[in-house]
């Protein structure tokens, strides 16, 4: 895919110096920069040039070139030069073969003949690549040499790359500048490299040129993992992973994901597409061959459901046998839920268009609640609770251990460097014994032995040593996630300077990452070290932290360079660090630790563990909620709270903590300890509610606002003893009004006219209680029905 883009150049079959007749190329190497400095070397050179151009006039072709390719030495290198002297030896001429490799180096440097590749990566001379520097393209050879770290120390690493760029100029033609994506990408090294063929070089050139800004932008950053960092797959190219057979349904999901890639991103596109694609009509296409409609019958989409609810897994034992099991698919309602999602988006976008979407509409198989996911949410939250409380105790172990791993692994490195080449080190009771020669440009070891005689990159394991305490360390006291963790940066630390104070406050700037909200943390002191060994780490000596472009595993795209903080360099060449070298690095700190499970396994930890860790910590300790939200980055509350695995009793700790900070922001007078006094006038409080038609409920020390006209208070409990008393009061009301009438107390009349409506209310709520606990209540016992839903149910429902 990446060839199609970026192909390479077409080596042509005839140029200039090819056309050249035999005296214009002999003149050619009589001049410099083709003139060898010595005379020896210079008479050695013309006569082996002089029995090839003889021999390959004996071959068809109407140039050099086509007469090397009709020749029986252009295939491969080996064993090219034995038809030249077989040939010679018949002329009379026994050539030597220094002569024909001079003779031929010569042609090749002078652009007379072009070897393939495959021949050109056979040739084991040294001398390929300082002749085609000095003769074809100086200044760029020199360029490529100035902008090394060290011009004056060139690595076996940094030759290796220099020769496939020599390679690469003899087989097209051009010079450094020339090159193209596509020449290096179609390299026999890079292309053979799941033969064990090294690749460190080829990609080291890579780097260099792409670093001199001769590729175009959306070149590949780096050629490592090449076929796994393609890029985004356009929704075509999802679907038809899982060839479907049925082409309008084929066509209808490459348009369904194509109208939806706007608005979600990559890896949600990714995972529509496989619900749909694969675990939705590619499993209908498997067990109902032919079909072709999106109208399900009950029966196949009924079937449809109960696979889709479970998955079969192979399990491999500690014994090394393997077995097959099925077990729910946690991400059955999710899958349910996207075929919902896709059955009501055709509904809706008929409506709009239908001369697109019309013929497509059908009844959804799918109802709400096949979508439901509230078991499982329990399920998930009480796992994740789980895994957090067997988790947050041992976090100090853990930390201890990769403190101790980085200690002895600087250790090591330090007494291995400064020992002697095929000396034997002794370090905290390990012994290495040290290759006799170095490997690397700066004299040190790059590899030693153990006593069992195993081969061990000591610089290695304290990388992963530095980068396991460093993760640890960054994700307990931030809660980052790993993606975050990842794409700090030397310009995420940034100073705030407090308003108040004008102190200095160091903050973290995490990136956008899941929510595309970017949000600053403070830095603690013990975080400080951390970050600060990490820049000392990467700075080079003039304290530059370089930029190097790190790859979006989920969105699968290029970020710009960036001076990331996790990065080392690997095979000359600057490299983000990977989330599995993160992984394994914290698999092996675990392994030393020791820690195990409840099951007595091998405890695990993965990265999110500490985002978990964290939200529980600083909510236990008094965080709020809210503000946890806030720093972990979360969009709701329910999300953060869901992090959180709270105990029962670290509840009621934090509620009583609560309390006591409440309690020290109030007056002290309002918690002061009670009086007898005080006491016993609560006490009396309760036996003065007693009354005539029963008892006021009123609250504690407040007034009552009636006057103790009781019969009109909406808050006096009347219980059914008092109603004859309430009626002998409604009826001497009744009385009393119509006296005043006969008088014309008008004043009296109104006054009295209130009471009464309130004693005939309060003796109808005492009447309608009394018929509430008469009258019977219907339970609603349920019936019995058949399959055809006719009730079986001999009697009707009883009342009690």
């Amino acid at each position: 895919m990446i060839l199609r883009r970026f192909p390479p150049r077409i080596p042509p079959t005839s140029w200039p110096h090819t056309e050249a007749t035999r005296e214009e190329v002999l003149s050619r190497l009589g001049k410099p920069p083709l003139r060898a400095a010595h005379k020896s070397a210079q008479t050695q050179r013309l006569v082996g040039v002089r029995l090839l151009l003889d021999w390959l006039e004996t071959h068809p072709g109407d140039n050099w070139q086509q007469r090397w390719e009709a020749s029986p030495a252009s295939p491969r290198y080996a064993g090219w030069h034995q038809p030249v002297m077989a040939w010679a030896a018949e002329q009379g001429r026994p050539p030597s073969r220094n002569w024909t490799d001079a003779g031929l180096l010569a042609l090749v440097c002078a652009d007379v003949v072009r070897p393939s590749m495959l021949w050109l990566i056979g040739n084991p001379s040294r001398h390929l690549r300082p002749a085609i520097a000095a003769t074809r393209d100086p200044e760029g050879f020199g360029r490529l040499l100035s902008e090394l770290p060290d011009p004056e120390r060139v690595t076996s690493r940094d030759s290796l790359a220099m020769k496939y760029i020599a390679q690469i100029i003899v087989n097209y033609g051009g010079g450094v500048g020339d090159i193209v994506v596509g020449d290096l990408l179609a390299h026999p090294r890079l292309q053979y490299r799941d033969q064990g063929t090294t690749t460190a070089g080829i990609r080291l050139a890579y780097t260099w040129l792409r670093n001199r800004g001769q590729f175009p932008p959306d070149a590949p950053a780096t050629l490592h993992h090449m076929t796994a960092r393609t890029g985004q797959i356009s929704p075509a190219g999802l679907i038809d992973r899982y060839q479907l057979r049925c082409q309008p349904v084929r066509d209808l999901l490459v348009d369904y994901l194509t109208e939806r890639q706007p608005a979600v991103d990559y890896t949600t596109l990714k995972s529509i597409a496989g619900h749909l694609g694969g675990l939705f009509w590619a499993d209908l296409e498997h067990h109902h061959p032919g079909i072709d409609t999106l109208r399900l019958p009950p029966d196949v989409s009924d079937a449809w459901k109960a696979r889709i609810a479970v998955k079969t897994i192979v399990q491999r034992r500690p014994d090394g046998a393997t077995r097959t099991v099925t077990e729910p698919r946690q991400s059955a309602p999710g899958v349910k839920l996207t075929v919902r999602a896709f059955y009501l988006d055709l509904a809706q976008w008929a409506a709009e268009e239908p001369e697109r979407w019309g013929r497509w509409v059908a009844p959804c198989p799918i109802s709400e609640a096949d979508c439901a996911t509230r078991k499982l949410e329990r399920k998930q939250k009480s796992w994740s609770d789980q895994r957090t409380r067997e988790r947050l105790p041992v976090l100090p172990a853990l930390v201890r251990t990769a403190e101790r791993r980085l200690k002895e692994a600087r250790e090591r490195l330090e007494l291995i460097d400064m020992a002697f080449p095929g000396s034997t080190v002794n370090v905290r009771g390990e012994t290495f014994t040290l290759p006799k020669g170095a490997h690397r440009a700066d004299g040190k070891p790059g590899y030693v032995y153990d006593a069992k005689g195993n081969r061990r990159n000591v610089r290695t394991e304290e990388k992963h040593a530095f980068y396991a305490w460093a993760t640890i360390e960054i994700l307990r006291h931030t809660g980052i996630r790993i993606e975050e963790l990842l794409e700090l940066s030397h310009h995420s630390i940034v100073r705030y300077q407090l308003p108040t104070t004008g102190e200095v406050a160091p903050l973290l700037q995490i990136a956008p990452s899941k929510t595309d909200k970017e949000r600053l943390l403070l830095i603690s002191p013990e975080l400080a070290d951390v970050l600060s060994a990490a820049v000392s780490r990467v700075r080079l000596t003039n304290r530059v932290v370089p930029s190097i472009p790190t790859y979006d595993q989920h969105e699968r795209t290029w970020n710009d360079p960036m001076p990331v903080l996790y990065q080392w360099t690997v095979s000359g060449e600057k490299r983000p660090i990977s989330i599995n070298t993160v992984r394994r690095s914290l698999a092996d700190t675990l392994d030393a630790s020791g820690l195990v499970d409840k099951d007595g396994d091998p405890l695990s930890f993965a990265p999110h563990d500490f985002r978990r860790i964290f939200i529980t910590d600083a909510i236990l300790n008094g965080l709020p909620p809210h503000i946890a939200q806030v720093i972990v980055g979360h969009e709701r509350i329910e999300t953060t709270m869901g992090y959180a695995a709270i105990y029962p009793a670290d509840a009621v700790e934090a509620h009583r903590a609560f309390i006591a900070r409440r309690r020290k922001t109030r007056p002290a007078g309002e918690y002061r300890a009670v009086t007898p006094e005080e006491w016993d006038e609560f006490l009396s409080h309760f036996e003065r509610r007693k009354l005539a038609l029963g008892e006021c409920g009123r609250a504690y020390g407040t007034d009552c606002i009636h006057e103790h006209a009781c019969v009109r208070c909406p808050v006096l409990i009347v219980s059914d003893a008092e109603k004859p008393r309430l009626i002998e009061i409604r009826d001497n009301l009744a009385d009393r009004i119509a006296e005043a009438q006969r008088e014309g107390w008008l004043g009296e009349v109104e006054g009295l006219s209130v009471s009464l409506a309130a004693a005939e209310g309060k003796i109808a709520e005492l009447e309608a209680q009394q018929e509430r606990r008469r009258s019977p209540v219907f339970l609603g016992v349920p019936e019995i029905t058949d399959a055809a839903g006719r009730s079986t149910s001999a009697s009707p429902p009883k009342q009690v």
